[in-house]
C-alpha cells in the first residue's frame, strides 16, 4: 500500500530544513540545495492509516508497536476517505498559494505567529470528532475520558507557564478566541448597561474593550454595557494615568480593561490597581499580545495585581488559535469569579468546546515552559528594539519613541501620507504588516500610522542585523507609496489602488525590484509548521 510523507500530504514548499534539536533554524540550508526554489508537490490518495502515538494519522507508514487499522475498502463504505488534494483540489491550490505567500513575506503583523508542527498535528487530529459540553468530570456526554484527561492536563499546563499557585488561581481554556473570552468576562462579572473602561481604539485599544463613535457603537461591548474610553498623553505617547484616574472617579465604572492591541509599551499595574480600587471596579487585564512575553517573564507580570486575566493563544504565545481566562480562586467583590466564569463560558456563551484546539493548546503550553520559548521572548523583544531604533535613525516618528515589547507604531502623518496607501504598496512587496490608527486620527479606514510587529519572523530565526534590513526595505516601500501618491490623479484610496494595479504604473519596476529582495531575505528562514 502507497503511503505519502507528512509534507506531501501538507503540499510541501521547497524550503531550509530545521535542524532537529536547533532552536533556530541554519540559514541557507535547503533541500536539494536551491534556497529559493518553490515546489508545490500534490499527495495522491491515500487510504492506509495507522494508530501512531495515540492519534489517527493519515497516510504515514506504521511505527514500531503501533495498532494497524484495517484498509477501508471501496465496498465496505460509502464514505470515500480521500485526501484533500483528491478530495478537494481546489482548496488544496489556495492552501498552496497560501503556504507560498507566507514563507516568501516578510511578515510583520504584530498579532500572527508561525506555530509548530506538533501543534498543527494535535489540531488536526482525531479531537475535532469529540463533542464535550460542560467541564472535565461534569460532561453532558458520554465517552469523554480522555478528553477530560486532555482538558485537565491543559489547564494544569497554563497555571503552570504562567508560574500560578492552583490554589490561588484557576482557568478556563474553552473560550474560542480572544473576543469571546472578553465577553464572557463581561457576561461573568456585568448587567447589562453596567461600566466599563478600555484603552480608546484609536490610542491602541482593542475592539472588544468598548469602542463606540459618537455616531454608533461599534463593539457590541458598547452595545450591551456602557462604555468609557481611556486614552494616551498625545505629547508623550503613553497611557494617560492622571486623566485615567479622575475619569474613573467621576464614571465609576465596574470594570476596567488593561491591555492593547497597538501599544509598544509596558503597562503600570500597581496605578491600575490603585485606581480600580478606588472606583470599586473589577481589574482584567487582556494580555493577548504579550502573554508569550509575560510567560517568559521578560515583561511586567499582571497576575500580581489583576483579578481576571484573558488572552488569546496564537500571537506571542504561538500556539494554536484559542483563548484562555485565568481567574482568582478567592471571591473578588463578592463575586465567586470561577463559578461566573465558568457557568458565562458553558452555556452562557459557547457550546461544545474546541477539543482539537485545547489539545494544540496543551502542546503549546509544554514548550512555554522550557528555556527555549524564555531565549525566543527575550529576542523578540531585542529585535523589535533593533527595529525601532534603525526606524527612528531614518526619521521616522513612534508613538511613544520606541518599544518594550513586541511591536512598534510608526506614525506616517508627518511624511503626508497614511497606513493604508503603504500597506498596499508593502504588500505588493511581499511585506505584510497592516495599517493602524494613531492618536488623533479620525478615520480607522484611513489610520495615519502602521503597525509592526516581531515574532513571526523571530519565530523562523531573524536576528537584530535582520530586522535592520526589514527597517531598510519599509523605508523603500515607504519612499516608493509616496512617489506614487504623487502620480495618481485622484485624491481617494479608491484612486490610488486602482492605479497602483493598473498597466499604467509607472513605479512597478521598483516594487518587484523590492519584492525580489524582500524575497532573496526570507527565503533563507524555513516556515515551522509545515
Amino acid at each position: 500500500m502507497q503511503a505519502c510523507s507528512g509534507a506531501a500530504l501538507m503540499g510541501s514548499l521547497q524550503q531550509p530544513i530545521w535542524i532537529k534539536g536547533a532552536v533556530f533554524p541554519n540559514r541557507g540550508v535547503s533541500v536539494g540545495g536551491f534556497p529559493h526554489q518553490l515546489k508545490l508537490n500534490y499527495a495522491k490518495s491515500v487510504r492506509s492509516y495507522s494508530y501512531v502515538e495515540g492519534s489517527l494519522v493519515a497516510g504515514r507508514p506504521s511505527s514500531p508497536g503501533s495498532v494497524h487499522v484495517p484498509e477501508i475498502r471501496d465496498n465496505e463504505s460509502t464514505f470515500v476517505d480521500n485526501g484533500l488534494s483528491e478530495a478537494d483540489p481546489e482548496v488544496r491550490a489556495i492552501i498552496n498559494k497560501e503556504k507560498e505567500r507566507q514563507f516568501k513575506s516578510l511578515e510583520l503583523i504584530a498579532s500572527e505567529n508561525f506555530t509548530s508542527r506538533a501543534v498543527m498535528e494535535a489540531v488536526g487530529s482525531c479531537l475535532t470528532n469529540k463533542y464535550s459540553e460542560g467541564l472535565p468530570g461534569k460532561r453532558y456526554y458520554g465517552g469523554n475520558e480522555h478528553i477530560d484527561e486532555l482538558e485537565t492536563l491543559c489547564q494544569q499546563r497554563a497555571l503552570d507557564a504562567f508560574h500560578l499557585e492552583g490554589k490561588k488561581w484557576g482557568v478556563n481554556v474553552q473560550p474560542l478566541s480572544g473576543s469571546p473570552a472578553n465577553f464572557e468576562v463581561y457576561t461573568a462579572v456585568l448587567k447589562p448597561h453596567d461600566r466599563i473602561m478600555g484603552l480608546d481604539l484609536p490610542h491602541g485599544g482593542h475592539l472588544s474593550h468598548g469602542f463606540m463613535t459618537p455616531k454608533r457603537r461599534v463593539s457590541g461591548t458598547s452595545i450591551y454595557f456602557e462604555s468609557m474610553p481611556y486614552r494616551l498623553d498625545e505629547s508623550t505617547g503613553l497611557i494617560d494615568y492622571d486623566m485615567l484616574e479622575k475619569t474613573a472617579n467621576l464614571f465609576r465604572p465596574k470594570l476596567i480593561i488593561v491591555g492593547a492591541s497597538a501599544y509598544p509599551r509596558d503597562f503600570d499595574y500597581p496605578r491600575m490597581r490603585k485606581i480600580a480600587d478606588a472606583a470599586g471596579a473589577f481589574l482584567m487585564m487582556d494580555m493577548a499580545h504579550i502573554s508569550g512575553l509575560v510567560a517568559a517573564s521578560v515583561v511586567a507580570n499582571p497576575f500580581d495585581y489583576c483579578d481576571i486575566v484573558t488572552t488569546t493563544t496564537h500571537k506571542s504565545l504561538r500556539g494554536p488559535r484559542g483563548g484562555m481566562i485565568f481567574f482568582k480562586k478567592d471571591p473578588v467583590l463578592g463575586v465567586d469569579l470561577e463559578t461566573a466564569i465558568n457557568n458565562a463560558v458553558f452555556p452562557g456563551l459557547q457550546g461544545g468546546p474546541h477539543n482539537h484546539t485545547i489539545g494544540g493548546l496543551a502542546v503549546c503550553l509544554k514548550h512555554a515552559q522550557s528555556p527555549e520559548f524564555k531565549v525566543y521572548q527575550n529576542k523578540v523583544v531585542s529585535n523589535c528594539r533593533a527595529l525601532a531604533s534603525r526606524l527612528v535613525e531614518l526619521g521616522y516618528k513612534l508613538v511613544s519613541g520606541g518599544s518594550d515589547n513586541h511591536l512598534v507604531l510608526v506614525d506616517l502623518r508627518p511624511l503626508g501620507i497614511d497606513g493604508a496607501r503603504v500597506e498596499k504598496i508593502l504588500d505588493m512587496a511581499s511585506i505584510t504588516l497592516n495599517k493602524n490608527s494613531v492618536p488623533g486620527d479620525k478615520s480607522a479606514l484611513m489610520p495615519g500610522g502602521i503597525r509592526i510587529g516581531t515574532p513571526a519572523m523571530t519565530t523562523r530565526g531573524f536576528t537584530e542585523k535582520d530586522f535592520i534590513a526589514t527597517a531598510d526595505h519599509i523605508h523603500e516601500g515607504v519612499q516608493i507609496t509616496i512617489d506614487a501618491k504623487r502620480a495618481v490623479s485622484g485624491s481617494k484610496l479608491q484612486d490610488f489602488e486602482k492605479f497602483v494595479t493598473s498597466p499604467e504604473f509607472s513605479l512597478i519596476d521598483r516594487v518587484s525590484d523590492l519584492r525580489t529582495r524582500v524575497e532573496a531575505l526570507t527565503t533563507q528562514f524555513p516556515m515551522p509548521g509545515v
